[in-house]
């Protein structure tokens, strides 16, 4: 059986971090980008990291910052997997030395169509992995979905070659429908498990990955 691999994003509160923990989460996510409404400091990121045992991985995400900016984070979190979801180049993206994750801005409606993923993903062959978001304002977190038909996801490239990861507009009610279309490595949710920005509810966060399971095991 397929076992798709969960990441909880945007967390801002060390009983959300907890709980998505002990809900059966592999990743967790820490925005360090001042604009989001979901953003943290280096600092308290690295108080939410204390929280994450063995074998849950920290994800630090920037969106267009500098050195110094990334430096700070991987300080704060030592052990944590970059994200970069801005315009990050493929140079700049390995600049860093450190494992990372490159999202994938896929524009929405009829747009999606013209996005060339093996394109970019042969671009970025060094990331871990490629996390396919909705083009949306505010870089991510807009609980927008892109036209998850839009892509040959059989082609043997996307199927068995790249390693993606799911976002964008995911919820407890349709992410069992992506995972069935997409077939992806991972998927990632924020707005989806909130009461508010920043803000997680424990009950969305069970349904969200009790509904992983069930389409993983169908």
């Amino acid at each position: 059986m397929q076992r798709t691999r969960i990441k909880i994003c945007g967390l801002t509160r060390e009983e959300d971090v907890r709980h998505a923990v002990h809900a059966g989460a592999d990743a967790i996510g820490f925005v360090l980008y001042p604009p989001s409404p979901r953003a943290v400091s280096p600092e308290r990121a690295g108080e939410l990291a204390r929280w994450l045992p063995p074998f849950v991985t920290p994800v630090l995400l920037f969106v267009n910052a500098t050195a110094d900016e990334v430096r700070a984070g991987v300080a704060a979190v030592p052990h944590a997997l970059l994200q970069f979801h801005g315009d990050e180049t493929p140079a700049e993206c390995l600049a860093h030395g450190r494992p990372y994750i490159r999202a994938a801005r896929v524009p929405t409606g009829d747009g999606a169509a013209g996005f060339d993923l093996l394109k970019y993903a042969e671009q970025h062959a060094a990331a871990q992995a490629i996390l396919l978001d909705a083009h949306v304002p505010g870089y991510g977190g807009g609980g927008v979905s892109f036209d998850w038909t839009a892509f040959p996801w059989s082609h043997p490239q996307l199927n068995a070659g790249v390693r993606l990861v799911l976002s964008g507009g995911l919820t407890p009610a349709n992410v069992a429908d992506g995972i069935r279309l997409v077939r992806p490595w991972g998927v990632d949710v924020s707005s989806g498990v909130e009461i508010a920005k920043g803000l997680k509810s424990p009950e969305l966060i069970d349904r969200f990955i009790e509904a992983v399971r069930l389409a993983d095991a169908a």
